[in-house]
């Protein structure tokens, strides 16, 4: 079996941390023109529109989309029978020298500081930085890298709710939160809303924000209930009233996607997290044989992932 050099995993992650920055994945894009269709908000329905317009140009430019390119981080996906020249360490030197390299030739803002001292490197690198998330994958033999550019500052609250709360509790909390949002400034709408239930408070907030930030727009959790929660809750924030930007209009959510653990039966921790509109992720799938396939979609949320049973 063949072993990926860690030389190819920094180049596709150079790449990824472009394309991310740059190009905007088609099925937000599509979304976003859904959402313009339905607006009759001006204010909301013109924000919509300059988006649209500013991704286009900045494709053309290969200039990232937003001045504020976020926090870089990485979701890796390993295939069970995956291999890497030097193992995870040189995977993971790999993705923090890529990170470096292109915040300095796409170029990215370098956002990443120390928290007490607010030193910045100039590199977006750091003590546990950028975050690298993995996930397995059996039967595989090849690795997905993907990059997201996520805001960082607002957008995201949890909650300890409670049985008793109820389906009921989880709409309350995810209308407080984006009216808050909304009507502070806390966060770019239009968003892709990730909502996190169950687990513990750690793990509801983790699959939250991997909810909104790996999950394309149209797909459906598998799960009857949480997909049925999922429309629920793109409706009710779409008739808040809050548009694009916070003006006045029905462009508030894209897109909501609702992500389970099973939880301590005396708790229902929730966690929502906002994916800001712009919503950058790219994928590359990088094989022994040293192809590499990129594509939009991370494909993050398997059925090995979302495993419930004892095997």
């Amino acid at each position: 079996m063949g072993r990926i050099p860690a030389t190819l995993i920094e180049e596709t992650a150079r790449e990824l941390m472009a394309r991310a920055a740059i190009d905007i994945p088609p099925d937000y894009r599509e979304g976003i023109v859904r959402a313009r269709e339905r607006e009759t908000g001006r204010l909301s329905r013109f924000v919509l529109t300059e988006m649209l317009a500013n991704w286009e140009i900045a494709t053309a430019d290969r200039r990232p989309m937003c001045a504020d390119t976020g926090l870089p981080r990485y979701y890796v996906k390993l295939g069970n029978e995956a291999a890497v020249e030097g193992g995870l360490v040189a995977l993971e030197r790999a993705l923090r020298r890529a990170t470096a390299e292109a915040t300095a030739a796409i170029p990215l803002r370098p956002n990443r500081v120390h928290p007490l001292t607010r030193a910045d490197p100039n590199t977006n690198v750091g003590v546990h930085a950028p975050e690298i998330a993995y996930s397995v994958e059996p039967g595989a033999d090849w690795i997905d890298v993907t990059t997201v550019h996520k805001g960082g500052l607002f957008g995201t609250d949890w909650r300890m709710l409670f049985p008793g709360d109820g389906v009921a509790g989880i709409k309350r909390f995810f209308v407080d939160t984006l009216v808050e949002g909304g009507k502070r400034g806390l966060a770019c709408q239009p968003a892709i809303v990730g909502v996190g239930v169950g687990g513990a408070k750690d793990t509801c907030m983790r699959l939250g924000k991997e909810a909104a930030c790996l999950r394309v727009v149209g797909s459906k959790n598998p799960d009857p209930a949480a997909a049925a929660l999922e429309e629920e809750l793109t409706a009710l924030g779409n008739g808040i009233g809050i548009g694009a930007m916070g003006f006045a209009g029905t462009a508030m959510v894209v897109a909501t996607h609702v992500e389970l653990a099973h939880t301590h039966t005396g708790g229902m921790p929730v966690a929502i997290h906002q994916f800001c509109l712009s919503s950058r992720r790219a994928t590359g799938r990088i094989h022994p044989d040293g192809r590499v396939e990129h594509r939009a979609d991370p494909v993050w949320f398997t059925d090995y992932y979302r495993r419930s049973g004892i095997e």
